[in-house]
């Protein structure tokens, strides 16, 4: 794994976490372990309205958590119940915490290899319904990340196991002089549950 990302990920403190929000990672937990146990691949699906922040953030650290915590079969994917676009900051966050991120087409919709790992195969991220095609289809766990999907969305077509894990969302703070903050701040938010949940495995 790439030496930037990997120190930090060992710099992240789980203990920070409060109580509410471990018992709020404890059905992703199960989820995993019982998968496990199955020797089945675990799919996770991270959606939020418009899959374009923190689905994203989701999506990629689980599946580098999964690297570290050496947990196998492990797929993440993200979508939304609407399309847009991956939001630029997005990238540019994961970029200075060391990932690569290479754009795979000029649309408005682009389409983003991200890589942890040099030797690893990339994460393709782009917005997409949470149906897409790219998606799975059946026997996933389906994560919520924004309190507006969750509740406009009360049925996942396929979903396995529905759990509802929201994040403040970053956009409030675009074009402020607090944006970079933010978008770190959620991303690593996101990185410490997702250790928290992967070291459990």
């Amino acid at each position: 794994m790439n030496v930037k990302i990997e120190g930090l990920i060992k710099n992240l403190n789980v203990d920070e976490l409060s109580v509410k929000r471990k018992k709020l990672l404890q059905p992703l937990i199960d989820f995993l372990a019982q998968k496990k146990s199955e020797n089945k691949e675990i799919r996770i699906n991270f959606i939020c309205t418009h899959n374009s922040r923190r689905s994203h953030l989701g999506q990629i650290w689980a599946q580098t958590m999964a690297i570290f915590f050496d947990v196998k079969n492990v797929v993440t994917y993200s979508g939304g119940t609407e399309i847009t676009a991956m939001f630029p900051k997005v990238g540019e966050t994961l970029l200075k915490q060391g990932f690569e991120i290479q754009k795979l087409s000029e649309t408005n919709n682009p389409v983003y290899a991200i890589k942890f790992d040099e030797n690893s195969h990339p994460i393709i991220a782009f917005s997409k319904k949470y149906s897409d095609d790219f998606n799975p289809k059946s026997s996933f766990a389906a994560i919520m990340t924004c309190s507006h999907a969750d509740g406009n969305c009360p049925f996942i077509a396929g979903a396995e196991k529905r759990i509802p894990i929201t994040y403040d969302d970053p956009k409030l703070f675009d074009n402020t002089d607090q944006q970079n903050e933010k978008y770190e701040e959620r991303s690593l938010q996101i990185a410490t549950e997702m250790k928290y949940i992967f070291a459990k495995i």
